[in-house]
């Protein structure tokens, strides 16, 4: 946990109450969202967040933080690296 501390970045965590509320730490950037979909950059690869009314209550990207709302039915992760800069093709992984 030092290491990070150390190295600035941000340490991802996920808190979700009921399915409901949901808040994420270790947020880099929202690549997309609407009320079925959210993508996220986190420090552990792509998110994907998928449900029904979904809303970004807060964002916070200076802190690395994000809180949702909305039916929450699934979180899944892609792992891809060098993310700087190829928006397109990390979207075009995600939904092959």
């Amino acid at each position: 946990m030092e290491d990070l501390k150390n190295t600035g970045a941000h340490m991802h965590k996920v808190t979700m109450l009921n399915r409901k509320t949901c808040s994420i730490n270790g947020v880099n950037d929202v690549l997309s969202f609407d009320i079925h979909e959210i993508l996220l950059e986190t420090e552990q690869g792509m998110m994907m967040i998928k449900g029904d009314d979904l809303h970004v209550n807060r964002l916070t990207l200076e802190k690395g933080e994000v809180d949702i709302d909305g039916k929450i039915d699934s979180f899944t992760y892609s792992d891809v690296a060098g993310t700087g800069g190829k928006s397109e093709s990390l979207l075009s992984r995600l939904f092959r």
